[in-house]
């Protein structure tokens, strides 16, 4: 695999005009998903080009879990590693640049960069995943990926049996609180605000002794990025060691939107079985598609997708070959 900038791509796939670069397959976005895909699509011998802008939403996190041989691995570590194995099917190649606008139909799509690279591709697999809206509360920022998170299955073990705060509110609380109460039973809730529950939900919170705050936060108290304590408007303070919150996520890319891809009301992308959206041609996989946000997840979503690029291409082929 080659590593690109610019116009470099069109010196490693075939092309029919100068700057313009031919692929069987574009895949937009280099995470765990993306590369997944590169990998399958090297191996079938397709012509791949994966377009990545280097900044991924596990940026924050020093640590990635739940990978089978990589538990515990920084994020950018996997991704190192990934493209360097990925550099043993030459088929494929790796930019560092960002798909600005995207025309064309099944077998004939036309990209252009932001750096100006065109490309013609026959099939796109979006991998571009989530990306998270402004943290609007004071500390947050600070905390996040460090003692701040998302995930239980990601990092809940790091923080089992420890005091935490929940910040989430309505049904997402009631489905965050009893998942995190398999890994610690002292946990307190913040809402930030009016609770959105019902009073049987309330009760049921009471009912597990865990306290209920619906008080404005005023600021995550930390230290190096180790959360001590939240503090609320009214001036009290709930010590904790670590935080579970809901974050606020948008696409990774509005493209597939733009190219009239389904989404559904949790604003993800909605994928056939393979992958495949409601447009011909364009495939999705990982964060972007699915509510579950695993590294592990969205690299099995990106395989299956590549193989279901790959058997069309396949297919398209073989017909061609009858003609």
């Amino acid at each position: 695999m080659t590593n690109l900038k610019n116009n470099d791509a069109a010196n490693v796939v075939n092309t029919d005009a100068a700057n313009t670069a031919n692929a069987d397959a574009v895949i937009i976005g280099g995470g765990p998903a993306g590369l997944n895909a590169a990998l399958m699509l090297g191996r079938a011998r397709k012509r791949t080009i994966v377009i990545d802008a280097g900044q991924p939403r596990n940026a924050v996190t020093r640590e990635a879990h739940g990978f089978l041989t990589r538990d515990g691995i920084a994020p950018f570590e996997l991704r190192r590693i990934a493209i360097e194995q990925l550099g043993a099917y030459p088929s494929v190649s790796h930019i560092e640049d960002t798909v600005v606008s995207i025309t064309g139909a099944d077998g004939a799509f036309l990209l252009e960069t932001a750096s100006g690279l065109k490309l013609t591709s026959k099939k796109l697999l979006f991998a571009a995943g989530m990306k998270d809206r402004r943290l609007d509360i004071p500390g947050l920022a600070k905390v996040y990926g460090k003692s701040a998170f998302v995930c239980p299955y990601c990092d809940g073990w790091e923080l089992r049996d420890q005091p935490l705060v929940i910040i989430s509110r309505g049904a997402a609380l009631m489905h965050l609180a009893p998942l995190l109460y398999g890994w610690t039973k002292q946990f307190a809730v913040c809402t930030n605000g009016p609770d959105e529950l019902t009073e049987a939900e309330r009760e049921e919170l009471r009912a597990h002794a865990i306290p209920l705050f619906d008080t404005p936060i005023r600021e995550i108290a930390s230290e190096e990025g180790m959360v001590n304590h939240v503090k609320l408007m009214d001036g009290t303070e709930i010590p904790c060691t670590g935080i579970f919150f809901r974050p606020e996520l948008a696409p990774g890319t509005d493209l597939p939107h733009s190219l009239g891809c389904r989404i559904s009301e949790q604003g993800i992308l909605e994928i056939g079985e393979s992958g495949q959206t409601s447009v011909p041609g364009i495939y999705a996989a990982g964060d972007a598609a699915t509510m579950m946000h695993q590294s592990i997840a969205a690299a099995a979503s990106g395989a299956l997708a590549a193989a279901a690029v790959n058997g069309e291409l396949n297919r398209e082929a073989w017909k061609a070959g009858l003609a």
